[in-house]
Parts: C-alpha cells; sequence; structure tokens
C-alpha cells in the first residue's frame, strides 16, 4: 500500500527526463502541476517544506552529467549526495557503477521522492534525513549539487568540505554560478550549458561549473 507522501508526490509531478541527464527519469513538478504555483506560504499550510525535490536544478544536472561522463570518479566507491533534493545525482552516480551510495537532505519529503525516483531508474540507493553536516561517515566521494545559494548553508558546508578534502574524500560540487560558492578554494573540472527553465531561474540556459574542492595549503 502506497503512503501519503508517496500518493502526494505521484499526484503533484509527472515521470520526466532532465534535459540534460537524458538517461534518467524523474518524478518532478512542471506547469501543469499545482505544486508548481504554490508559494512557501500555500505550502507551510499544508505542512510541506518547499519542494526541491521535485525539480531538476541546474546545479544537479550539471554535476550528474559530469558523473555519468566520468565513470571512473565513482565506480566502486561509496558515494555520499549532500543535499539529495529528487536525488537526481545519487542516481547518475550509481548507474555510473558507484559502489554504495548514500541520499541525504534534512527534507523527510526528499528521501521518499528519491526512493521512487532510484526505482524508476532500476537502482536501489540508501537516504537520510538528518543533519549530517560536520560528520564523516569515510565516504570517498561526496557529491554537492546546488548548495551555495544560502550564505548561512555556504558558511556551514565549506569547513565541513575542507574536513572531507583534507581526509582524501573527492569532493565535487555542481554550481550555477550561485552568490556564495567559494570559487577560491575549488578547482574547476568542466562547464555545462544546462536547459533549465525561466520559473526557476533568470535565463533558459544556466552555465553550470562543476567543480572539485582543494583544501587550502597550511
Amino acid at each position: 500500500m502506497k503512503s501519503e507522501a508517496q500518493v502526494f508526490i505521484a499526484q503533484n509531478t509527472s515521470l520526466t527526463v532532465p534535459p540534460h541527464v537524458p538517461e534518467l527519469k524523474l518524478r518532478l513538478a512542471t506547469e501543469a502541476h499545482e505544486l508548481w504555483q504554490k508559494t512557501e506560504e500555500d505550502l507551510e499550510a499544508i505542512g510541506l517544506p518547499p519542494p526541491y525535490w521535485a525539480f531538476a536544478w541546474a546545479g544537479g544536472q550539471g554535476l550528474a552529467r559530469h558523473v555519468l561522463d566520468h565513470p571512473r570518479l565513482v565506480a566502486g566507491k561509496s558515494v555520499l549526495d549532500f543535499a539529495c533534493g529528487s536525488g537526481l545525482v545519487a542516481i547518475a552516480a550509481r548507474l555510473a557503477g558507484a559502489g554504495a551510495v548514500m541520499a541525504c537532505d534534512i527534507d523527510p519529503w526528499s528521501a521518499m521522492a528519491t526512493a521512487m525516483n532510484a526505482a524508476h531508474n532500476g537502482v536501489q540507493i540508501a537516504a537520510r534525513s538528518d543533519d549530517i553536516i560536520g560528520t564523516d561517515d569515510g565516504w570517498q566521494v561526496v557529491l554537492a549539487g546546488d548548495v551555495f545559494y544560502d550564505r548561512d548553508l555556504a558558511e556551514a558546508v565549506t569547513p565541513w568540505f575542507e574536513m572531507l578534502a583534507r581526509r582524501g574524500a573527492d569532493v565535487l560540487i555542481g554550481d550555477p554560478g550561485r552568490a556564495y560558492c567559494p570559487r577560491d578554494r575549488l578547482e574547476e573540472l568542466a562547464v555545462y550549458a544546462v536547459p533549465v527553465t525561466r520559473a526557476l531561474e533568470d535565463s533558459e540556459v544556466k552555465r553550470t561549473t562543476v567543480w572539485r574542492f582543494a583544501p587550502e595549503n597550511d
């Protein structure tokens, strides 16, 4: 029997192919769904956090594309997809041959969306909804798509990524030019032109860079 969350997600999304990652199928909201039109106040009234899991953000699409095109980055390795949203990047990592993949997002709806999307793509992904910033479960690769849109979040994750990179994790970031991205701490790996919708972004194509976090020298 489907849970209430599964029913809600199924009713407010459609199975869609992200334009920059056509290998995948995800349950996403489009202009045809009421969820697309709801404001944060509307969502709060029904007890739903902003549904970041219902959209394929440019940072995630660029990072997922890079992982699929360069499977050696994740093949056989333990992977964390931080702030996973729809699970897009985690699914790409699994399809690219990653070993154990953990998708994490503090929004519990994201865990359900990720599980549903993983099933649509024929892969299995573990998901969790706790705040893991500052922790280290020994992941060999940490993937983070579009996490520098907020100052407070950027200030929290940057030293954490630094810690993980110093320990030896390969920390890869997909970012479409967000204001708080610490570019001086990053090594550019690739740039993609990712189709998006003007309803979410300020243009129909976002220049999205995939970066590797480079720890500062002592």
